[in-house]
């Protein structure tokens, strides 16, 4: 059950964003073997200027098509993340046209206890999830 930020600058159209989603989605799905009918997604557009993000020395150069990926996760391998993130990057690339070089991903590993989905329950030590 990933959840997943998606941090860009506005100026997306809705249909834009919406795509951009969906391919997350499909990583997750192909790549985290999240089933069906689970998408936790939090979209968010930030003004011009309140999304900062430098190139670490690396020589990367960023865009306004910036877009920073939170994934919270609890299990993934190493190989996982590491085709996740080559994953997105080709598929966001070929299905959105965004350069690999304005793509951040950062990975958050949690545990079981770490989720509510609602109710005030922690559905996976309640044994409902």
């Amino acid at each position: 059950m990933p959840l997943v930020r998606i941090e860009v600058q506005q100026g997306r159209s809705s249909t834009e964003l919406l795509r951009l989603a969906d391919v997350v989605q499909e990583v997750m799905r192909d790549v985290f073997a999240a089933p069906p009918g689970d998408r936790y997604q939090v979209v968010t557009e930030h003004p011009v200027g309140h999304l900062i993000a430098e190139d670490s020395g690396l020589g990367l150069r960023r865009t306004e098509d910036l877009v920073v990926l939170q994934i919270f996760h609890q299990g993934r391998s190493v190989q996982q993340k590491t085709a996740a993130y080559e994953q997105l990057a080709l598929r966001l690339g070929k299905e959105c046209g965004l350069s690999p070089s304005d793509l951040i991903v950062s990975m958050v590993e949690n545990e079981r206890s770490d989720w509510s989905f609602g109710e005030g329950c922690a559905q996976f030590l309640t044994g409902e999830l």
